[in-house]
Order: C-alpha cells, then sequence, then structure tokens
C-alpha cells in the first residue's frame, strides 16, 4: 500500500484509510461483531493503517469494536477518534447538542482511550465545530492533552476555513474531516486552499457518495427502515433519478480503465491532492480490496479533464445531509 503525508505533521499513513462508522451505526441492522472484526483485520494484512471511528458510533459500540480488533496491531496502525457531541456516558444516549466545553474533551478523553485500548488516542477529530466554544479553547484544551500524552494529533471535522485558521494557530492541526467526493465538492472553494498554505492532511468522509457512487444503487434500491439514508435528500427517488447520470460517467470511464466505478471515484480524489486520504467504508471483504485498488490506478491529465468537463454539465440534485445535520456544518 502506497503511504501519504497528512500535511506538514510529518504522519504518515495509507493513502486510503477505513472508516468504521456502518460497522456498528447508520446503515441499518449492524452486521455480526466478529465479521467485522475479521474486516478490520483483513484491511490491516492489506497495508491500511488509518481506521477512523467516534464516540458517537453506536454511540461508544463502534470505538470498542475498533479498540479490541486492533489491539493486536497497536504499534502498526492509527485509530482517528471524535469528540464534540453531548452524550450521556450512562446512557449512552446522545442529546441533540454540542459540547466542547474543556472539561468535556478531557472526559472523552479518558473515555475514548478506555474503549479504543491504547495509551494515547492517534488523532483526535473535534466532531463538529461547537459554537458556544471558543475554538481556541478547544485547541487549547487539545494542546494540553498533547503535553500529557494522551493525544498525539489533532483534528477538525466539517469545520469552516476561519474556524480551521483559528484553531491551528493555537495548536497546529493534522488534518480536517469533511464530506467530499465527485457529488460533493463544497471544500474546494475555502477549505483544501486553507489546508493546503497551513499544512494540513485532508480526510475526506463518505468518498463514495454514501455508496452511490458504486453503481450498486438505483432507482429500485430500497434501503432498511432504519438506514441513514432514507432521510438524505440526495438518496429521494427524483433525486437518484438524475443523480444516475453521474455513475454514468463514472461507468463509461471505469469500462476503459478496467476498473470499478468506485475504483474512478476514490482514484479521482486521490488525484486532487498527494495530501488528501479518503475512508471509504465496507462492511464487505470483497469491498475492502475493491476500495483498495483505486490506489492502483492512475488517472492521466486527460482522464481528469473528461471527468471536469462532464461534471461541470451535471447538476446534482438533493442536499448532501438532512438539513438539521447540515445545520452543525460550520462555515
Amino acid at each position: 500500500m502506497i503511504k501519504r503525508k497528512l500535511g506538514k505533521s510529518g504522519l504518515e499513513v495509507s493513502a486510503i484509510g477505513l472508516g468504521c462508522m456502518g460497522m456498528s451505526y447508520a446503515y441499518g441492522p449492524s452486521p455480526d461483531r466478529k465479521e467485522m472484526i475479521k474486516l478490520i483485520h483483513s484491511a490491516v494484512e492489506q497495508g491500511i493503517t488509518l481506521f477512523d471511528t467516534a464516540e458517537s458510533y453506536g454511540p461508544f459500540t463502534n470505538e470498542e469494536l475498533v479498540g479490541e480488533a486492533l489491539a493486536p496491531f497497536r504499534n502498526k496502525v492509527i485509530i482517528a477518534t471524535k469528540f464534540g457531541f453531548d452524550i450521556d456516558p450512562v446512557s449512552a444516549q446522545r442529546g441533540p447538542g454540542l459540547n466542547s466545553r474543556p472539561d468535556h474533551i478531557r472526559q472523552v478523553a479518558e473515555a475514548s482511550l478506555k474503549r479504543l485500548r491504547v495509551d494515547a488516542i492517534d488523532l483526535f477529530y473535534q466532531h463538529r465545530v461547537d459554537p458556544n466554544v471558543p475554538i481556541e479553547d478547544v485547541a487549547g484544551t487539545i494542546k494540553e492533552l498533547i503535553k500529557q500524552g494522551k493525544v498525539k494529533y489533532f483534528g477538525l471535522s466539517e469545520a469552516g476555513a476561519q474556524t480551521i485558521r483559528r484553531a491551528h494557530a493555537v495548536q497546529s492541526i493534522t488534518a480536517v474531516q469533511s464530506e467530499y467526493s465527485l457529488w460533493t465538492r463544497d471544500p474546494e472553494a475555502e477549505i483544501l486552499p486553507a489546508c493546503e498554505q497551513l499544512g494540513i492532511g485532508f480526510v475526506p468522509f463518505s468518498p463514495l457518495g454514501m455508496g452511490f457512487l458504486t453503481g450498486k444503487i438505483n432507482t429500485n434500491t430500497t434501503f432498511d427502515s432504519s438506514d441513514y439514508r432514507n432521510i438524505v435528500p440526495r438518496f429521494t427517488l427524483e433525486a437518484r433519478k438524475e443523480n444516475l447520470a453521474l455513475v454514468d460517467l463514472l461507468i463509461k470511464i471505469a469500462a476503459r480503465k478496467k476498473a470499478t466505478p468506485a475504483q474512478i471515484a476514490l482514484a479521482w480524489l486521490l488525484a486532487q491532492k498527494p495530501w488528501i486520504v479518503p475512508i471509504p467504508g465496507t462492511r464487505k471483504l470483497d469491498r475492502l480490496k475493491e476500495n483498495i485498488g483505486a490506489v492502483a490506478i492512475e488517472l492521466t491529465v486527460d482522464d481528469l479533464r473528461e471527468i471536469q468537463g462532464a461534471i461541470s454539465k451535471i447538476k446534482v440534485q438533493g442536499a448532501r445531509q438532512p438539513e438539521n445535520v447540515l445545520k452543525l456544518t460550520d462555515h
């Protein structure tokens, strides 16, 4: 597996990571725990070194799964987790609000250390920017945790460019995580230029558009009643009909490259900047292998120009997230 450095931090990880959220949260009934541990072990064996989780996935259950699965490989991998939601530690119920107060961050860090079975959190993201807590206070708290040896690197998720700059001035940021893919290109306007200027790595989540860009979802697809995509505007039947034009483009290029649509979507992200590390999630061993295969696909300047030209004529229908989730995104 090819390695990449997340900005100027020196943190080197596999060019593609593994998003673990779906193994216990958001996409219908959770699969068998032993099967997911086997999948994570297979990811390590195939060279993946960056694994992404969060206390809110479950809550708590995903961190516990990842901690158990990666315990035998502790010195070979990087585990990223997140803080920032108001979650009752006893009932494991997530409240509607955000909470990045310094005392809460410290409490979350201690709990995550235990669930992940580690002495230090490799990469600790603020999951969403808390408008009630100055970002300087958040960055200062992480700086203290780094000095104490409880955290190694600091990250922000779905943060705006100004927030990134303010936080970075207090404690250097290693990575910014935001939704980014061929059908969600919002970070290109301000976030990616800020990361490039400051020497920060960028970690796209949902790089395959919650599965849509794989070509496996169409107008006949039905989701389990508990699947998050049921409330995502981009997945309504009407939106799907329109958005299949983007998948058709990927299918066309994939055929020429002897690849799959998912591999082209990931290769496109990798071609944008050398410090971008997408974290596609999966529950299936064959999809894991397919995603890893994207690293070997080289898109030429002509390929990228063709993709850009075609995409410019396609208007993606529907918001990328439900309105209540988009409200938590920092601008």
